[in-house]
């Protein structure tokens, strides 16, 4: 059997608030938790130098 997934499992805390606007959008769009979740993953544009940029304290930078 071909699984379409690597299996991986996180957990994640969320305050009520992102909770229930997850829920709402979830209810609102038919769509399960994890596919909203795993959509927004993937839409995460992920630049090094700017990811290194930010690691650097202003301190640092003087």
């Amino acid at each position: 059997m071909n699984k379409k997934w690597a299996v991986k499992r996180i957990t994640i805390n969320l305050a009520t608030s992102e909770m229930e606007k997850l829920e709402k959008y979830c209810q609102t769009t038919g769509r399960p938790a994890t596919d909203v979740i795993r959509e927004l993953i993937r839409s995460l544009q992920i630049n090094p130098l700017n990811a290194t940029a930010q690691q650097v304290s202003p301190a640092e930078k003087n």
